[in-house]
């Protein structure tokens, strides 16, 4: 009995310990905005406030552009919100990785 009672005392204290390891619940670990209707239309580069594309994950890619208006999914296909995208300072930065990956010889 005294063995059951330690058993199920040191899983008690594993599972607390576990809890305080990961702060961030089960929740932080979903993946950012999803897009499951998209805005067919153009968005003037003078509206667009800020522009990120969604979280791999899910199940249809594309931006979200964030206007005065409010939040606008866009078809990751739409060149004009490529262009947009491109430049932000992250889309840039993309620009500037993938111009140097396809520069260096094979490994």
């Amino acid at each position: 009995m005294k063995t059951l009672g330690a058993t199920v005392g040191l899983l008690l204290l594993l599972a607390v310990y576990c809890c305080t390891a990961m702060p961030q619940g089960p929740n932080e670990l979903k993946p950012g905005r999803c897009c499951f209707k998209f805005f067919t239309g153009r968005i003037p580069d003078a509206h667009i406030l800020s522009i990120a594309k969604t979280h791999e994950s899910c199940s249809k890619r594309g931006f979200v552009i964030n206007t005065p208006q409010g939040d606008y999914c866009v078809n990751l296909n739409q060149k004009w919100a490529i262009r947009a995208f491109l430049k932000t300072p992250m889309g840039s930065k993309r620009k500037i990785e993938q111009a140097a990956s396809s520069t260096l010889p094979p490994a």
